[in-house]
Parts: C-alpha cells; sequence; structure tokens
C-alpha cells in the first residue's frame, strides 16, 4: 500500500498590481504571489475527502484582501500578513509557503501619476513560516550587469583541447541571481527590509564594479563576502553568476585593428558560476 512522504498544494502565480495614493503621487507595486500550504491534508489525497482543504481559489482571493487590509510597504511584509492570516484560521495548517515576486516600476521624471518599467531585474521573497518561526529568504534575479575594464582570465588549466586564449582585458557581463537568508533573531515586525535590500543591491553591485577580477569565480566569492561583512541580519548568500560572453570581432580581413571596442553578445553556450557562501 502506498504510503503519503510529503505533500503540499496552493496557488501559485497570482498577480496583481497595487497602487497607493497619496497627494503627493501614487506609488505601483506589480506583484506575482504564490501560496503554498503543509499540514494534515492526507485524507483528501487517499480518500477524497475535502473537509480540510481550503480552496485554492479562496487562497487567491485572500490574496486581494490582505493587499488592500494590511499596511505594508515592502513584499516581505505582505508575505508575513499572509503567513500569519492562514495559521491563525486553520488549526491543521504545519507550515505556509509565500512567495513574491516583484517587478519594477518607477515614476516618469517628477510625474506624480505616470510609469515605466524600470528594468529587466525582479526582487523576490520566499516565506517559510510555521505557528512559531518565521524564515525569511530574500533576493534578485535577471539582474544585467557589465563591466568593460579590470576584468581578466589567465593562468588556467590547458590540455590538448584547449584554444581560449589568455587575457588581462576583457568584458565581465552577467545576469546576476542573489539570494540571502535573513538572520530570524533580527526580524521585528519593524524590520526595515525595504532599506536592507537596497543596502544589499548597492553592496553586491559596488563589489562588482570595483572589484579588479582575475576570475567570475572570485568576483562573485568577493561579492558574496561584501555583504556578509557588512550586512549582519544576513546568515548566508547564494550567488548564480552566467558568463555572458561578449566575442571580439576579427576586424583584420578588413584591414582594421580593433583596441576592444567592437563585440559580438551571446547568449548561448555561456559559462556557468554558482555558490553560496556562509559565516
Amino acid at each position: 500500500m502506498a504510503k503519503l512522504e510529503f505533500d503540499t498544494y496552493g496557488k501559485t502565480k497570482v498577480r496583481l498590481m497595487h497602487v497607493r495614493r497619496h497627494r503627493r503621487g501614487h506609488e505601483v507595486r506589480e506583484i506575482s504571489v504564490t501560496v503554498l500550504f503543509e499540514g494534515d491534508f492526507e485524507i483528501a489525497f487517499s480518500e477524497g475527502d475535502n473537509s480540510l482543504v481550503l480552496p485554492t481559489d479562496t487562497m487567491k482571493n485572500t490574496v486581494y484582501v490582505i493587499a488592500r487590509e494590511s499596511r505594508w510597504s515592502s513584499i516581505e511584509e505582505l508575505a508575513r500578513a499572509l503567513a500569519r492570516h492562514f495559521l491563525e484560521r486553520l488549526e491543521h495548517l504545519e507550515r505556509v509557503i509565500i512567495e513574491i515576486e516583484e517587478v519594477p516600476w518607477a515614476r516618469i521624471g517628477d510625474h506624480a501619476t505616470a510609469f515605466v518599467q524600470s528594468g529587466s531585474e525582479r526582487r523576490y521573497t520566499k516565506l517559510a513560516a510555521t505557528p512559531l518561526i518565521e524564515t525569511f529568504i530574500a533576493g534578485i534575479k535577471g539582474l544585467q550587469i557589465l563591466k568593460t575594464a579590470n576584468s581578466a582570465f589567465s593562468g588556467f588549466l590547458r590540455d590538448e583541447f584547449t584554444t581560449l586564449l589568455e587575457t588581462q582585458d576583457r568584458l565581465l557581463g552577467t545576469v546576476l541571481e542573489a539570494e540571502w537568508t535573513y538572520a530570524a533573531d533580527g526580524l521585528t515586525d519593524e524590520f526595515a527590509f525595504n532599506e536592507v535590500h537596497e543596502e544589499i543591491g548597492r553592496i553586491l553591485l559596488d563589489s562588482f564594479a570595483y572589484h579588479h577580477s582575475q576570475s567570475v569565480q572570485q568576483t562573485l566569492f568577493t561579492m558574496g563576502q561584501a555583504v556578509l561583512d557588512q550586512v549582519d541580519t544576513v546568515l548566508d548568500i547564494h550567488l548564480v553568476m552566467p558568463n555572458k560572453h561578449c566575442l571580439l570581432v576579427d576586424l583584420a580581413r578588413f584591414g582594421l585593428d580593433n583596441p576592444n571596442e567592437v563585440f559580438v553578445p551571446t547568449d548561448e553556450p555561456s559559462g556557468y558560476i554558482e555558490a553560496r557562501m556562509t559565516r
């Protein structure tokens, strides 16, 4: 007889555009919310008994209601409000996971009510909450960054199939994914999620920009180390940095030199570098 080892259910990608209207201007937040339940739902699977199953359509509606009724300025605060709502109402719910991804919007100039999507990156958070513990993971993905100097790659291992030339001057481009875990003991209800998120983003970009890179691996480690050194509330950080190659075009056949000015950007294949750092 089959035994249920693990189960979860919920609603994914509940999309929401939230407009907060102030006299000085409006604020726009576009988000996508996923809600997942874990708990005593075995009879729903084994016997078709739905008496403990809250419909996923109800989860969707709850997202809209809590977004309206609660006062939130960060996606983490909204995730916390949703998790506490479900845990307080459903005694058989052992754990709820709330994932929220945000699309960035910014005002057009000084206009109070007109906006432009401000980038390809996405801010996100994942809250795993029980009645006793809240664990927050937050991050950024899809952040395209590039440096045109202070990037080298040399002294690498060679074999009979190696054709890559060593260089002390190359383009270094990547699409950054960064994910970090907050220390639970520092997350009061007044924790400044937005300010800390902005600080971590600034540290990552500054480290990328100012580091004299010998490899993507070294730059990645430098970026993660900087966050751990400067932000006490971060327990660990996980970075993914694919090496998005820009290939120097050979213009010699046209009688021209190419002093690192004309490149062909490529998406595939790309190098892949990933690491997790902790204290």
